[in-house]
């Protein structure tokens, strides 16, 4: 079982990241917001492999599940505000 806390840090520590928020109260299943300069030029499914990437065998073992928005920081300044963050 993991914390979203320890989600959190393994994404910042394997991609270089503006801003990340992860939630998550089971252990296993995760939400979160990634906003990176790397996803500039890059499809979502690709932005989204970048993250997986940082969490390795976690993903699809201890961590069954993990829902991503994922932004550009051009992208990011347009999308926080609706989403009042």
């Amino acid at each position: 079982m993991f914390d979203a806390n320890e989600v959190k840090r393994l994404i910042e520590q394997g991609l270089p990241c503006e801003f990340v928020a992860i939630e998550g109260d089971d252990g296993t299943h995760f939400t979160g917001i990634v906003v990176s300069s790397a996803f500039e030029g890059k499809l979502p499914v690709r932005q989204h492999q970048a993250v997986y990437a940082t969490l390795g065998s976690l993903m699809g073992n201890e961590i069954h599940a993990l829902q991503l928005q994922t932004y550009t920081p051009a992208k990011w300044e347009t999308v926080r505000g609706e989403l009042g963050l």
